[in-house]
């Protein structure tokens, strides 16, 4: 463990933030730290946090929540642990992975004596059956509460805030579909509620009295059905009203295809959010508030939350997103290194060209590659490609990037997670989309004298089995013309980048923007 602590204040409590690189965590991080708390984080790679502005104010715990060991140690002399991991959208399997986690979480908080457990699970039904997601998060619930260490269960139904799938969901439905044949599920009446007053409870949580093991239902002022909020949204962002036409015929899986085509949320994460809105989902206490008592100007209403959160879109200040934690199920195996990788076949694509320009020019490039810029490649065969992977549930390409100009490790960049960044020389990105292997993309920078630098592209790929085999040798074809234009136009742009302008690193994103590829 690692990181630099701030003293510690009356009321302070050291808390780990287990799902830290998450929607929910990165943005609790710095709202415990503003509260005076000493914050460790819990995280598979210490290197996802570096692009957080907290990042230098954390200590900072490596580990996995299925390591009885690295949790252990994560856990040692913390007061408060709020466990915000959960396996959505995994695979049929993610039950039994939450149970697991749930349990190995619960043993070893047991164990290291920590003061307090706070879990922001989901808002759940009256005798109704429940989603496979919301059950899990119910049994989540459950395990924790009877760990022996006072838990508190924050159950949450919608999430309004910017970058939360919900959000992004409910927002791509409404932009982009004027009229809608929808499904039963649209009557369904939800609670949602402001991320703001979500965190607020989370950090309030953190000073319950140690006899307080329980569940606590939070929700917004409004209870509105999924229809109404269609219609909410559009008044708030100034759309005409939009027209839904409800049949029965649309089930939960054949709706989460359907959203996984029309929203950046693809198909295994939708299913689950779509499941669940089946359920009814409306608070039945506010106990919470003899705790974690209500700002004096009330709970954010959902017009407001909506206005806030099309703001931070607007002003692209949003912190963090439902993309920030990799695609669930996603590899994660970094990119073998090859002098010493023994573990089978690696097929490599690799490509040099020597580029007309400085490599500060090339590099600027490089790091606003992908999203609204694309791929500076056949940009109809990259959205054929992408909506392929959507069908088969994977992000596709409209999970964009989070920052349009800078990179960092673990940033998404539309089916690609960045996985090394070497300032200035290298960009490495490994594929979250579905294939039968693993992939990798790097792109490097050097310099090669002369006002030249050279620009290395390399694309590997790991085959699994025999289909990975052959996937491999379907597509070669195709890699000299994707890849090879791709390198040609990205050199072009550098080149042009700087031949207009004296300081290329100074390059603001509308010039960026410009460099295209002129037949997107």
């Amino acid at each position: 463990m690692g990181g630099m602590t701030d003293e510690q204040g009356p009321g302070s409590r050291l808390c780990l933030v287990t799902g830290a690189t998450g929607y929910i965590g990165g943005r609790l991080v710095p709202e415990l730290l503003a509260a005076g708390h000493r914050v460790r984080v819990l995280v598979r790679d210490p290197g996802k946090i570096e692009r957080y502005p907290w990042a230098e104010q954390v200590e900072t715990a490596r580990g996995d929540m299925a390591d009885d060991r690295s949790l252990r140690a994560a856990l040692a002399g913390v007061e408060v642990a709020y466990y915000l991991v959960h396996s959505l959208g995994t695979g049929r399997s993610f039950e039994t992975t939450d149970r697991s986690h749930a349990l190995t979480f619960a043993a070893a908080a047991r164990a290291e004596h920590v003061g307090r457990i706070v879990y922001l699970g989901g808002l759940l039904p009256r005798d109704e059956d429940l989603s496979p997601h919301l059950r899990s998060r119910a049994e989540v619930g459950f395990i924790l509460l009877a760990s022996g260490v006072p838990t508190a269960v924050l159950q949450a139904a919608v999430i309004l805030g910017s970058g939360s799938a919900s959000f992004e969901m409910l927002r791509h439905l409404t932009e982009r579909l004027p009229v809608m044949v929808t499904p039963k599920w649209v009557n369904t009446r939800i609670q949602p509620i402001a991320v703001r007053d979500v965190l607020r409870y989370l950090v309030g949580a953190a000073q319950l009295p140690p006899e307080v093991n329980r569940a606590f239902d939070i929700g917004g002022p409004d209870v509105l059905t999924y229809a109404e909020m269609m219609h909410r949204f559009a008044l708030v962002s100034g759309l005409p009203r939009r027209r839904l036409l409800k049949t029965p015929v649309l089930s939960p899986s054949l709706s989460s295809h359907w959203v996984g085509v029309v929203t950046p949320v693809p198909n295994s994460i939708a299913r689950p959010l779509v499941e669940s809105l089946r359920n009814t989902v409306v608070c039945r206490e506010h106990d919470i508030a003899q705790y974690v008592p209500d700002p004096p100007e009330g709970l954010l209403g959902f017009d407001d939350a909506v206005g806030l959160a099309l703001a931070r879109v607007r002003e692209m200040s949003v912190p963090t997103y439902w993309s920030s934690a990799s695609m669930p199920g996603a590899p994660s195996d970094p990119l073998p290194t090859d002098p010493t990788w023994a573990g089978g076949d690696l097929y490599v694509d690799e490509r040099e060209r020597l580029v007309r320009a400085s490599p500060e020019a090339l590099w600027r490039v490089l790091e606003g590659i992908g999203g609204k810029r694309g791929w500076y490649s056949f940009p109809f065969a990259w959205r054929v490609r992408g909506l392929m992977d959507r069908l088969v549930g994977g992000p596709g390409l409209r999970r964009g990037r989070t920052d349009p100009d800078d990179v960092h490790v673990g940033d998404a960049l539309d089916f690609w997670r960045v996985e090394a960044v070497e300032e200035g020389e290298l960009l490495r990105l490994r594929a979250e989309m579905r294939l039968p292997g693993l992939a990798w993309l790097e792109l490097r920078v050097r310099k090669a004298g002369s006002g030249a630098t050279l620009f290395h592209q390399r694309a590997v790929f790991r085959p699994q089995g025999l289909s990975g085999r052959l996937y491999w040798w379907s597509v070669w074809p195709f890699h000299g013309v994707i890849f090879g234009e791709m390198q040609r136009n990205i050199a072009k742009a550098a080149e042009r980048l700087e031949r207009d302008h004296d300081d290329p690193s100074s390059v603001d994103v509308r010039a960026l923007d410009a460099l295209g590829d002129p037949r997107r």
